[in-house]
């Protein structure tokens, strides 16, 4: 009975198995590809990352075909706030990460390896073992919306829609207000959001919302509770393999990257550092001169107007002088840039021309693979307010505005310096660091700060040699040492010590930014804004021309029917002409000579300045601080009114004291402020200590500040306006007295010795007091001693008064220090 039971189910399966087969392939279809039903309707972008846009919801979507594979990520600000004070600059180049995507389940991570931290090894588990030990980034989880094939197709709508560059807390930092991403005020930015083969650029106008709290912000915005910027992404191939770092060297001028590799021998340095340069190299490399396999080309910025363009131009092109010199022909082009070119796309090294509210910094940045150290794209940023501060010093020293055809010096000055500024800009890019001791070599580097270089010819001020015209002796040696293509056979690093022996043979040395910062400072020869072999004989030449450019000062300084308040503008860059030649010359004064020096390359190490030096730049620096050099005279004081209504007070102008009148008395407290501090800065005041105790014959800091004494509070009284400029000086200098007795940073030592001098100084004062005939002078004498005294015994109950913030004036801008790392 069972087997009919079993054959029936048999019969039953067969006949269900062929019909149901038979139905599925008369009812086969095509497959439906999941990626490509998610998108359809979608615009597609071929290119590196191929991408998705879906126009009517505004939606970003990504195809990912290559995980674990690692590429370049750069942000960037393309359209910025206008403000040189917040620092977000139109063109911004943010930060440069090597990334990779790497699928976890339902979501795809843009993971950042840590190469700060490697293991240059064959071994995979001695790699392991530092990636590992250091963490990595996730920047960003894209969750996936559809796979097919081995590809999947991610939404990265909101990693493009977020404040990547981070706008809002930098507004926070400036305490210019509470402001949030607004995201119904923000949109993918079609425009220049494009792809290509090897680069994949993504834009989005950002908008934040917030309650402004500072003027900056308010002073560039036209409304101010709503800020919108526009940010960039770009996901960019990375270099092939090719490319071969070169180790860096401190005497080279270049800056670099580091990194620590564990797989290092013991017997050798762990942290590796490698310099940024391009990748060039010639089609023969045994030749004398030879073409490049590919240039270097930088592009201009189409907004820059002439005369200022061919300016940029010429000066940009100085570089191929010293590619010329390593050997290259056509190495270096500059051209305008292309009609369709978008500065951001990573493609182009660009030269960019950026507006400000107010005048600032130019800078160059650049993206740089973190591997190597190799510089992807160059990108300068050029502040264009920059030429109008030379064309108002140029004012200042000609008086042009007279009855006489106006001087065409004024605008050639402007030019000559964007030329230079062009060349040291686009050096950076090309890997260079400052270069500061160049102006004591005959300005041997476009990469130092020159100063205007002012001759006098027949008693009248000349600017026909003003700047430069071409690239210095010392940017061929740079431009040699990182670009030079060594035919094979060559010993490279025998042959690239060879090019900085040859440069110390030549009397070349490369000094840069820590060196020259003028505060603390200690170098004789590494200065910013200066001229000349000794900054102590250029400060006497700047004195003269300051003097003549004062005396001849007046309404030829100005335009006709220009409101004689704005002579103020005029002044400021005039009366404090000398201040970037007195900070040169106060780094003498507790001194150090020094070098990068290497052992065995022959070069000086250290040494003390010699003590007549020293007090020379000391006798000129306390002549920036007598009434003879800081007293205006009564023809210019009279000639400056309360500024007119739609001519409002600005940081370019002198802060005083006495309301809409201009304050003569406040300029002399700057100038004597900015000499007076650079003569006491601790850092000063403890090498003048150290050195005395080394060596006896060197200047000790009793003297120093006894000398000083002398020059101000202890001069004989003067009478008039004269006695009030001595008045202003002597209590500045107490006030940076009695700063130093309780400066932290100063050593015990110093304060002992600044709290005996304030000692014995308001013993003197008292006595001057009481012996005084004129109540202007025993009035300062009894005070001053008060002051001295009510501060050396505790908390004083009166507040001193709050010190005057000097005018900026920097020929070149202001001057950021959070920003110096990028300059």
């Amino acid at each position: 009975m069972r087997y009919p039971s079993i054959i029936t189910a048999i019969v039953w399966f067969a006949f269900t198995t062929s019909v149901l087969g038979q139905k599925k392939k008369s009812d086969s279809s095509p497959t439906v590809d999941p990626i490509s039903s998610k998108v359809s309707g979608m615009r597609h972008f071929p290119g590196y990352i191929p991408y998705y846009y879906d126009e009517p919801k505004d939606k970003l979507y990504l195809v990912i075909e290559r995980f674990n594979e690692e590429f370049l990520y750069v942000r960037s600000l393309t359209a910025g706030v206008g403000s040189n004070d917040l620092g977000l600059d139109r063109g911004q180049i943010g930060g440069v990460h090597v990334v990779k995507f790497d699928r976890r389940g339902a979501k795809v991570l843009l993971t950042e390896p840590n190469y700060m931290y490697r293991a240059i090894s064959n071994d995979k588990d001695e790699r392991k073992a530092v990636e590992e030990a250091f963490a990595q980034s996730v920047l960003w989880g894209f969750p996936i919306e559809a796979e097919s094939g081995g590809r999947v197709l991610v939404d990265a709508t909101s990693f493009v829609l977020r404040d990547a560059h981070g706008v809002a807390q930098r507004l926070r930092d400036e305490h210019q207000g509470d402001y949030r991403l607004d995201e119904q005020r923000s949109a993918l930015f079609r425009e220049t959001t494009k792809n290509f083969p090897e680069n994949s650029e993504f834009e989005a106008i950002l908008t934040f919302s917030g309650n402004p709290q500072g003027d900056f912000i308010k002073s560039v915005v036209p409304s101010p509770g709503s800020v919108t910027v526009r940010q960039h992404h770009s996901f960019v191939r990375l270099p092939d393999n090719q490319y071969k770092p070169r180790p860096f060297d401190p005497r080279s001028g270049y800056f670099g990257i580091s990194y620590f590799d564990y797989a290092t021998p013991v017997s050798e340095p762990i942290e590796k550092r490698f310099i940024a340069r391009h990748r060039l190299e010639k089609k023969d490399p045994t030749a004398t001169l030879s073409d490049p396999v590919k240039p270097i080309i930088y592009y201009l910025d189409r907004g820059t107007p002439e005369p200022i363009r061919s300016a940029l131009l010429d000066g940009a092109r100085w570089w191929n002088q010293a590619f010329e010199s390593a050997g290259y022909r056509n190495a270096f082009i500059v051209e305008m840039m292309p009609e369709d070119a978008d500065p951001m796309d990573v493609r182009y090294n660009v030269i960019q021309w950026v507006h400000r509210s107010t005048r600032g910094w130019s800078y160059g940045a650049s993206v740089t693979d973190p591997r190597t150290g190799e510089i992807i794209k160059g990108h300068v940023t050029l502040g264009s307010l920059r030429v109008r501060q030379d064309f108002l010093i140029a004012e200042g020293l000609l008086a042009p505005y007279g009855s006489e055809q106006v001087s065409p010096e004024m605008q050639q000055m402007a030019l000559a310096r964007l030329r230079q500024l062009s060349a040291h800009e686009v050096g950076h890019t090309l890997g260079l660091a400052h270069a500061y001791s160049a102006s004591s070599e005959q300005n041997a580097s476009v990469m130092d700060y020159p100063h205007p270089n002012v001759e006098v010819q027949n008693g009248k001020l000349s600017l026909q040699q003003a700047y430069g015209d071409r690239i210095g002796v010392w940017d061929k040696v740079a431009i040699q040492f990182g670009y030079q293509d060594f035919p094979d056979g060559t010993n490279e690093r025998s042959a690239l010590d060879g090019i900085i022996q040859k440069s110390l043979r030549d009397g070349l040395t490369f000094l840069s930014d820590q060196d020259a910062r003028p505060r603390g400072g200690a170098h004789p020869f590494a200065h910013l804004w200066d001229n000349g072999k000794d900054a102590t004989n250029e400060l006497e030449r700047v004195l003269e021309i300051r003097k003549i450019a004062l005396r001849n000062f007046g309404e030829r300084n100005i335009k006709p029917h220009a409101p004689m308040a704005t002579l103020e503008e005029v002044l400021v860059p005039m009366y404090f002409f000398h201040r970037y030649q007195t900070e040169a010359a106060a780094k003498l004064v507790g001194g150090l000579n020094y070098r990068y020096a290497l052992r065995g390359d022959g070069q000086l190490v250290t040494e003390f300045i010699a003590p007549d030096l020293q007090e020379h730049a000391l006798a000129s620096l306390l002549k920036t601080i007598s009434p003879s050099t800081l007293a205006l005279p009564e023809n210019i004081l009279k000639n400056i009114p309360p500024r007119p209504m739609f001519y409002d007070h600005h940081r370019e102008l002198v802060s005083g004291r006495t309301d809409l009148a201009f304050d003569g008395l406040a300029a002399a407290e700057n100038a004597s402020q900015l000499t007076i501090g650079l003569l006491l800065h601790p850092a000063r005041a403890g090498r003048l200590y150290e050195h005395h105790a080394r060596d006896s014959k060197q200047p000790s800091l009793e003297s120093i500040i006894d000398k000083i004494a002398m020059a101000t509070t202890k001069a004989a009284p003067l009478k008039g306006f004269d006695a009030a400029v001595q008045v202003t000086t002597s209590d500045v200098f107490i006030s940076q007295l009695l700063a130093l007795c309780g400066d932290e940073n100063a050593s015990q030592q110093v304060r002992s010795i600044a709290v005996l001098k304030a000692n014995q100084l308001k013993s003197w004062l008292s006595k001057q007091a009481e012996s005084a005939s004129e109540e202007q002078w025993k009035a300062h004498y009894a005070s001053a001693a008060d002051q001295i005294r009510r501060t050396l015994e505790g908390p004083p109950h009166l507040k001193k008064s709050k010190d005057m913030a000097i005018p900026p004036g920097q020929p070149i801008g202001q001057l950021d220090e959070r920003f110096c790392s990028q300059f």
